[in-house]
């Protein structure tokens, strides 16, 4: 019978220690922590972007432009209206001419004058046409009036519309409607002969009430202009 190997001095093997250890797994490192200004910053970044970029679309959608209310440019003022109500006061049409225009994306003006009766002793009617395209003329409109002292308003001609009487020597009128602006003056025309002498009128002509045909005339040449 074998026997159990005696433990000092004997020859029988030893338990065996173990010589490696079973390694645990190390723990995830944890995520790193963002700093909380990059974070802020970034996020600043992203909601200006989408701001900025809803805002131009909704701009893109919602504002369409000035409207001009048909009104465009014309290339022959004194030649596109016919100003019948003053040419029963003041006579015959005997000439006209224009001034230099200007045509520009931000603003278009022209003007023009024409002659009633005799060159050398009626009445001149002068036209001006300013259409604004970038800007409201609005805010500027009465008060330019006050300045040149046309001050009487006129009901039911566009969104404003001003007179002056200059008596016996013609008058003025100024007419906002939307992006147009336009003014009609009538003035005596004063000349005077070879010999520098004045040349007088052979039949003066009573201007009371002439803001009427200047309205009608008016009215008529809003609608000529727009297209």
């Amino acid at each position: 019978m074998i026997s159990e190997p005696e433990l000092d001095g004997g020859t029988g093997f030893e338990v065996a220690e173990t010589l490696t250890e079973e390694r645990q797994p190390k723990p995830p490192r944890p995520p790193r922590a963002r700093r909380p200004w990059l974070w802020a910053l970034g996020g600043a970044v992203l909601a200006s972007a989408v701001w900025g970029g809803g805002l131009l679309a909704f701009r893109s959608t919602t504002e369409p432009g000035l409207d001009l209310r048909g009104y465009g440019p014309a290339d022959d003022l004194c030649g596109t209206v016919e100003l019948k109500a003053l040419a029963g006061v003041l006579g015959k049409k005997s000439e006209d001419g224009s001034a230099p225009g200007l045509d520009d994306p931000a603003v278009y003006e022209t003007s023009c004058s024409i002659t009633f009766g005799p060159p050398e002793s009626g009445y001149s009617v002068a036209l001006s046409y300013t259409l604004h395209k970038v800007t409201d003329p609005e805010p500027e409109f009465a008060p330019r009036a006050k300045y040149y002292q046309v001050v009487t308003p006129i009901e039911g001609l566009g969104e404003q519309a001003f007179f002056d009487s200059r008596g016996d020597q013609g008058g003025e009128l100024r007419v906002l409607d939307g992006q147009a602006e336009l003014s009609m003056s009538i003035y005596e025309n004063h000349n005077v002969d070879p010999d520098g002498k004045p040349i007088q009128q052979t039949k003066p002509i009573d201007l009371t009430g002439i803001d009427v045909p200047m309205t009608q005339d008016m009215m008529a040449v809003m609608a000529a202009l727009k297209k």
